[in-house]
């Protein structure tokens, strides 16, 4: 095992720690006194047809487009925004993203096989890795590593990081185990355990869909037991402390588990559902609110212009 995977651990819970320090605030601060509420929806661009959210250590929410890879950022304050990086056009899709030191986006770029690291303050495209599969579908940031879910192949793909966050080589690690790939769409959704020991991946289809816990040094799998949940639509996922947060997308819902320190149990809360729910995808977190954007995948094709949204809701 390299130094970058047995530091993995110490280092993640860390980094998650600050993370959770820079980007969550007490209840009922979202707004300053006297001023207006912070919206509970806001509206993103006509044809958009956004997938992944990131938020960072501001109240801004970053939406990556299924159409032509364009970034767009909007105020959590005011639901106001513009596109601040444009994507490589059609074919070279944003799809999960996160946000990392000094401001890059690390961007899944689905059926282009393509990862990406996006300097929001600029615009500008920094990196593009080809990882020669295809479709690179979600990420989550770890201290030594960007880590990225494959949904046609049974791998991740893993961009290290060095100590300022700057990305380096690009490696395949090959799943394992318990890893069922199926026929469709597999791998999805990514997080980390609450330990930080290992990572967690939505697979829709092993044993009717639901979670693996992987071993970043060796890729092997085991399935995470939740009892009688099951994720058949899992998308994106948001760990809190111990809380999983898991979009189940055609659903119009979020599961909500309590997991153990090492990630191999959960024990479903509760399911959130909303009347606003246009088949969200994956979800961020600011402050006691949850941010998801409405894929609307039933509007059978995307129009230019077909409307998009996001919508907040309370944490549980």
């Amino acid at each position: 095992m390299a130094p970058t995977e047995r530091s993995f651990a110490r280092r993640t819970l860390l980094i998650g720690a600050a993370a959770l320090t820079g980007t969550a605030l007490p209840a009922g601060t979202a707004h300053a006194a006297g001023a207006a509420p912070w919206p509970r929806r806001f509206p993103l661009p006509d044809g958009f047809r956004p997938e992944g959210i990131a938020i960072g250590r501001a109240p801004y929410a970053y939406f990556g487009s299924l159409a032509n890879g364009d970034v767009y950022r909007a105020s959590l304050a005011t639901g106001r925004g513009a596109v601040v990086a444009r994507g490589l056009g059609a074919g070279h899709p944003s799809v999960g993203l996160r946000v990392g030191r000094r401001g890059r986006l690390f961007v899944a770029g689905g059926e282009s096989g393509e990862i990406r690291v996006v300097d929001a303050r600029t615009g500008e495209t920094e990196q593009v890795y080809a990882t020669g599969t295809t479709f690179v579908n979600d990420v989550v940031l770890t201290p030594d590593a960007a880590w990225f879910t494959d949904s046609f192949a049974p791998v991740l793909h893993r961009v290290a990081l060095d100590r300022h966050g700057r990305p380096g080589a690009l490696r395949t690690v090959t799943l394992g185990g318990d890893w069922e790939q199926g026929p469709d769409f597999t791998a999805n959704g990514i997080e980390r355990t609450p330990d930080g020991s290992a990572l967690l991946l939505v697979n829709a289809f092993a044993n009717g869909g639901g979670l693996m816990r992987v071993d970043p040094g060796t890729g092997l799998a085991r399935a995470v037991g939740l009892g009688p949940a099951r994720l058949p639509n899992g998308d994106g996922l948001l760990l809190l402390g111990r809380t999983l947060y898991a979009v189940q997308q055609w659903q119009n819902a979020v599961d909500v588990f309590r997991l153990d320190a090492a990630g191999t149990r959960g024990t479903a809360v509760t399911r959130v559902t909303d009347p606003r729910f246009r088949i969200p995808t994956t979800v961020a977190a600011w402050g006691d609110r949850l941010y998801l954007p409405n894929a609307r995948f039933d509007v059978d094709p995307p129009r230019p212009d077909t409307e998009y949204d996001a919508v907040v809701v309370d944490q549980v």
